[in-house]
């Protein structure tokens, strides 16, 4: 059995107390930080390239984004249908919201939340940008 192997088998009988003692311990002796998770990894490198990521220090994933109507397209009434029922808007207020674009359709809202209203209004036929 190889070192690899048997640190492994260590590693697999530890509970859950152990093994985070073992990472405070490893951090401590290495002087290393846990890398970032893959799930995060398409975000920073969609920044781009010499691209300030705040002084230097690791690149933190956005929380917030603003969801920016940037065009009705050819299905302005399903889009002012669609920003209506995102914003609570009524037809007046909606309707000059489109009629206006570029205009923020939602500000601050979560990941989650940004994507889906990006594609209910590209399903109505807008444009959206995620800022």
């Amino acid at each position: 059995m190889s070192k690899v192997d048997e640190i492994l088998d260590s590693i697999g009988s530890m509970t859950v107390l152990e093994l985070s003692e073992l990472k405070e311990a490893f951090k401590e002796r290495f002087s290393v930080e846990a890398a970032a998770p893959a799930a995060s990894m398409p975000m920073m490198m969609a920044a781009a390239p010499g691209a300030d990521t705040g002084g230097g220090d690791a690149a933190e994933e956005q929380t917030e984004f603003d969801v920016v109507l940037t065009s009705a397209g050819d299905k302005k009434i399903q889009v002012i249908k669609e920003v209506r029922s995102l914003t609570n808007l009524g037809l007046k207020d909606a309707k000059e919201l489109v009629d206006s674009a570029p205009k923020p359709v939602l500000e601050k809202a979560s990941k989650e939340d940004a994507e889906k209203a990006k594609e209910l209004i590209e399903a109505a036929g807008g444009a959206v940008e995620l800022k």
